[in-house]
């Protein structure tokens, strides 16, 4: 693994201060030093008799759960239907969620890191956005299949936001909103190749399944996917510079590119985190080699900040995919922007004429009042409490503190953080690739049952995280809040073998 990103000049000073939840752009290379570190080292998973402790503990606590679960297994393949859902060693049903906090159907609280995956920077049901949900369900309910005066808000209300975003469509999910930036690109620019960082997750569109979560693992997980449909499909090996360009140029002679895609932060929402220059340089091999930039902001955008990812790099992209944030935690969260002679492309009902041609994108539910009026509203409540700073604020505390546990335990963990998004990498698993493929071959799945039995300790201690690496914290999240989740993690850490 190689933190610096070939060809990268030195990086300006990163933007800070109240509206952004980054203060302090991290020392990227110093974070990858000590993730190398922790895989070249044995795993430290938690003691035996520990980990006996918390399955007999869960198994008792979350009966509920489980009975639920048993129920989901002769209905639902696999007995649960969200990519997100921790299932070891059982699936938590949820019963209510409120602020910062999650109750499970046998009544017990947990401390809520994984917010949905991250579209609830306020704090999950949050109470003003809720009840304008409710009059509109109220005054028209949830879709009507036509024109809302919601639908326009809300589109104004991202382009003011994000000023590279000159046109809006409302789409259903991030999954979808990937698949019409792409489409737009190659109808746009004529060309075909679509690159993307390698250990990516670009949602699960047959096109993108691809070096998905692990670089350089290609069609590795693209069952039931025939080939010829990632066939145009490429990826780098994240931050090499070197490595894109050099794609670039080869496809040059093949048609030509016409879209390079990443998640602005770095691929898994920066779980391989990126320098702060790269985007910029990205943006320059696009512009060099004529293809359209995508920002996948599906995470970042308006969690960073309201101008999103691309308002704290300072890049614009050509276009950008919204998921999740874009209706605060509503279902129907997904939509694209970006430069309005490439959102053209999209133009549908009376303005679907083009020359040329159009890309056909659709969708029943898309743009619907329900989604709108939340999304709208959402967005308006982070803009006056200047929610992204307040929950990087306590994504900065929340690192802090465990990398005071960490090093007080004298245990080889990482953990850093992009503002309201914290690492903490103890098994490192997502850090293979397959440029070491006898480590990866040989260590993928002992590192990854680490990970789950991580993620149950958590969960044990009344703390949900995302696949037991990964938090997102929220404008809900206080001091005190941020405190109790710190004793937890603690009373977890001091189990692991060999902790002080």
């Amino acid at each position: 693994m190689n933190g610096a990103a070939a060809g990268l000049s030195p990086a300006p000073a990163a933007p800070g201060g109240p509206g952004w939840a980054i203060t302090a752009y991290h020392d990227t290379a110093a974070i990858y030093r000590q993730l190398d570190a922790l895989i070249r080292q044995p795993l430290r998973p938690l003691r035996r008799d520990r980990m006996a402790e918390v399955l007999a503990r869960l198994e008792e606590r979350c009966a509920g759960s489980r009975r639920l679960a048993e129920q989901a297994q002769r209905h639902v393949p696999g007995g649960v239907q969200h990519n997100l859902a921790f299932n070891y060693p059982v699936p938590l049903a949820v019963a209510r969620a409120e602020g910062p906090y999650l109750w499970d159907v046998d009544g017990g609280r947990y401390v809520d890191f994984l917010q949905a995956g991250g579209p609830t920077v306020l704090g999950s049901n949050h109470e003003p956005v809720r009840r304008k949900v409710i009059e509109l369900l109220d005054a028209c309910g949830p879709v009507t299949g036509l024109l809302h005066e919601y639908e326009v808000k809300l589109a104004a209300l991202v382009s003011r936001f994000m000023p590279a975003v000159e046109r809006f469509r409302m789409l259903g999910s991030g999954t979808e909103s990937v698949m019409a930036a792409i489409r737009a690109a190659r109808v746009f620019t004529g060309k075909k190749k679509v690159i993307k960082s390698g250990g990516a997750y670009h949602g699960w569109s047959d096109q993108l399944v691809y070096g998905m979560h692990i670089p350089g693992t290609g069609r590795l997980e693209a069952a039931g996917i025939p080939a010829s449909a990632s066939r145009h499909t490429q990826e780098f090996f994240p931050n090499d510079l070197d490595g894109l360009r050099r794609k670039l140029r080869w496809n040059r002679l093949r048609g030509g590119t016409a879209a390079v895609i990443l998640e602005p932060l770095g691929p898994e929402s920066g779980t391989r985190p990126v320098p702060f220059g790269f985007n910029a340089e990205v943006r320059r091999l696009c512009d060099e080699f004529g293809a359209l930039l995508v920002f996948d902001e599906v995470v970042t955008g308006f969690r960073v900040g309201m101008g999103g990812a691309q308002g704290y790099f300072g890049v614009k992209p050509d276009l950008t995919v919204f998921g999740k944030c874009i209706a605060g935690g509503y279902p129907m969260a997904g939509g694209l922007g970006g430069r309005a002679e490439v959102m053209a492309t999209l133009a549908a009902g009376l303005g679907g004429k083009r020359i040329g041609g159009r890309a056909y994108v659709g969708g029943t539910l898309s743009a619907n009042p329900l989604s709108c009026v939340a999304g709208y509203h959402a967005l308006l409540e982070m803009e006056r409490l200047d929610a992204p700073a307040a929950a990087g604020r306590a994504g900065d505390r929340l690192t802090r503190g465990l990398q005071e546990i960490i090093a007080r335990r004298g245990l080889p963990f990482v953990a850093y953080n992009q503002g309201s998004i914290v690492h903490l990498e103890t098994s490192g698993v997502m850090l293979l690739d397959l440029r070491s493929p006898l480590k990866l071959a040989r260590e993928l799945k002992a590192r990854k049952h680490m990970l789950e039995e991580m993620g149950a300790a958590y969960l044990a201690e009344g703390v949900v995280t995302l696949a037991g690496s990964r938090m997102y914290t929220s404008l809900a999240d206080t001091d005190p809040v941020i405190d109790d989740a710190l004793e937890r993690f603690d009373r977890v850490l001091a189990c692991v073998e060999g902790a002080a």
